[in-house]
């Protein structure tokens, strides 16, 4: 293939293949009082279909669309009392 779209080779000048994944990685769980809660992914045309999320379970429940992280505050203790998580509890 030819073209100024498969021109460039140099795969350092790339993106990293997990950019997404580490970045959203690093957003804060969303600590919440209730046993559900919704997720539009920020809503407008830059969002996803609104889904409902449980967060009666001890772990960090994520967004099936974009990733955002929750968490009931009823299992703070516990998710604050493991060693390491995959989102920072601030």
């Amino acid at each position: 293939m030819t073209g100024p779209r498969f021109e460039q080779t140099d795969f350092d000048l790339q993106p990293a293949s997990n950019a997404a994944i580490e970045l959203i990685h690093r957003q804060p769980v969303r600590w919440t009082h209730d046993r559900m809660v919704a997720c539009d992914g920020g809503g407008g045309p830059a969002g996803h279909p609104k889904i409902f999320i449980n967060t009666d379970k001890p772990e960090i429940a994520t967004c099936n669309y974009c990733g955002l992280p929750f968490a009931n505050e009823h299992n703070r203790e516990h998710l604050e009392s493991l060693p390491e998580t995959a989102y920072p509890l601030a």
